[in-house]
């Protein structure tokens, strides 16, 4: 999968983009010439075609108008509307607090059949201690300066969610770089029992549980940012500055190729639960 995930969205931004370019161009339209038409400064025009602005539907309408190809014009709507949903901005997820953000994926594991989940950061919200997660989650909310912090609260709430993996009809497999063992998050007792429970959670009949090692010889996918992958229907991607949810069937066909070559490297059972101890051991 090439480049940051990020890149998902912001390729569909400037797919349409270059289809309202190219639809100017062809019919021989400046710049200047089409914002004329459109009635708008012709800065907009610029805007729109280095995907900087997203187009609205009334804009793409006047502009295949002007360029003679109201035909292309619902397509060009419904695709700009895909490419801006795929992006949302994190502020809007954590508007009502991050307890409500945890409250509200519930009915969708539930009804989620197998997880793949890779992690190249953190250890996954679905297999966090509450110690853990609420170290993880008071930093996301100093982070992007929350006026109430209820990371307490949200990690008592993903500790409930967290309860679907051990829901008969679900499979997980958890795909984690060595360097998620290393990473100290909260203290080192808090770190220690998070460590302590992937042991136990690797030993679930319906969990994979594999690492990938830092000295993996010749690797074959470098690390990525961390991706979850939803039966075939949803790849999610979390990043600084938004959440990014990617639906399109050869988007996710990506997501999951890079999965099983990451897999392809990570070690499991006895090999797995070495790494972890020696992680363990090396806190004290």
């Amino acid at each position: 999968m090439p480049g940051s995930p990020s890149s998902s969205a912001q390729a569909a931004r400037e797919a349409v983009a270059r289809r309202l370019r190219d639809l100017r161009k062809e019919a021989g339209l400046t710049i200047v010439e089409l914002a004329r038409q459109c009635g708008w400064h012709y800065s907009k025009t610029s805007r729109i075609e280095n995907a900087v602005t997203g187009p609205t539907a009334t804009d793409i309408r006047k502009w295949c108008a002007a360029t003679r190809d109201q035909e292309q014009a619902q397509d060009l709507i419904a695709q700009s509307l895909n490419a801006e949903s795929m992006y949302k901005e994190w502020r809007h997820h954590v508007r009502g607090g991050l307890k409500q953000l945890q409250d509200g994926l519930v009915t969708f594991y539930r009804e989620t059949e197998q997880f793949r989940i890779y992690s190249s950061t953190v250890v996954p919200g679905l297999v966090q201690t509450e110690g853990y997660a609420t170290a993880v989650l008071r930093i996301a909310a100093r982070f992007h300066g929350l006026p109430t912090d209820d990371s307490a609260e949200a990690a008592r709430a993903r500790m409930s969610r967290s309860h679907v993996i051990h829901e008969p009809g679900h499979r997980f497999a958890f795909l984690l770089e060595e360097s998620v063992l290393r990473y100290q998050i909260g203290d080192a007792d808090a770190m220690a029992a998070q460590l302590g429970y992937l042991l136990t959670v690797g030993a679930l009949p319906a969990v994979s549980l594999g690492i990938v090692p830092l000295a993996v010889p010749d690797r074959t996918q470098w690390p990525e940012e961390t991706f979850h992958i939803y039966d075939d229907k949803l790849a999610s991607v979390e990043l600084v500055s938004a959440s990014v949810d990617v639906t399109q069937p050869s988007e996710i066909a990506l997501y999951s190729k890079t999965f099983e070559r990451l897999r392809s490297m990570a070690v499991y059972g006895a090999q797995a639960r070495a790494l972890i101890v020696r992680a363990i051991d090396a806190l004290h």
